[in-house]
């Protein structure tokens, strides 16, 4: 595969959506399809081409990227996609879908002779946006080079964890990485309810942890 691929978007909302603006950006052949079209065709302006179905979106594409609401709904887009799949292409899984959805998206990897790579992204909005996402990957090695430039143009960082997406490898750690963002969070939050509590000016205890061990990107967010 060359350094510009043709990549397929399936489901381009919030997360999607700035995923495909990246892929653009970086000079890759973007096609995209949404269930509400409006979303799609919206990325039209940023260098996209957009399709009614997913069939259409992924005829002959390198690398299929699906981003969608869970599981299920990734099933089901590959499913629909399935008469313009082209054997050996690529499916990047971004989507988190938990782990029990793994053994159905392996099989329909399978299915139609893709190369599945479970890759679950870590980040909101604005990285995604900024193209600083970090991808949880497990596939195998064969993939790792053909979707290099793929991972660069939406991710700062790729950890590779397996070369067999079908383990749920990638999707079980980003479990663990979700129980810690949601342990930061209620930590952040009874600190500041305290700091309330407390009379104490919150910009203090930023200032006081600024730096150190203590400190914490998502605090300050």
């Amino acid at each position: 595969m060359a350094d510009h691929l043709a990549v397929a978007v399936l489901g381009t909302g919030i997360m999607g959506a700035a995923m495909a603006r990246n892929l653009c950006r970086a000079g890759h052949d973007v096609r995209v399809w949404n269930r509400t079209p409006a979303k799609a065709e919206a990325l039209v302006a940023d260098g996209a081409r957009a399709y009614a179905t997913p069939a259409e979106a992924v005829a002959d594409a390198d690398v299929v990227l699906t981003m969608v609401y869970d599981g299920p709904a990734a099933v089901e887009a590959v499913t629909a996609a399935g008469p313009g799949l082209r054997p050996g292409a690529i499916w990047l899984q971004t989507t988190t879908v938990g782990v029990e959805a793994i053994a159905s998206l392996a099989d329909l990897a399978r299915h139609h002779r893709l190369v599945f790579v479970d890759a679950p992204v870590l980040g909101t909005r604005a990285p995604a946006e900024s193209g600083d996402l970090l991808i949880l990957a497990a596939g195998p090695g064969e993939a790792r080079g053909p979707l290099a430039p793929v991972l660069d143009a939406i991710g700062s960082r790729t950890v590779w964890l397996d070369e067999d997406g079908s383990t749920g490898a990638a999707s079980r750690l980003k479990l663990v990485c979700n129980s810690w963002v949601l342990t930061l969070t209620n930590g952040a939050a009874e600190a500041l309810a305290l700091a309330k509590g407390l009379d104490v000016d919150p910009r203090y205890f930023l200032e006081a942890i600024a730096g150190g061990a203590l400190d914490c990107g998502y605090l300050h967010a």
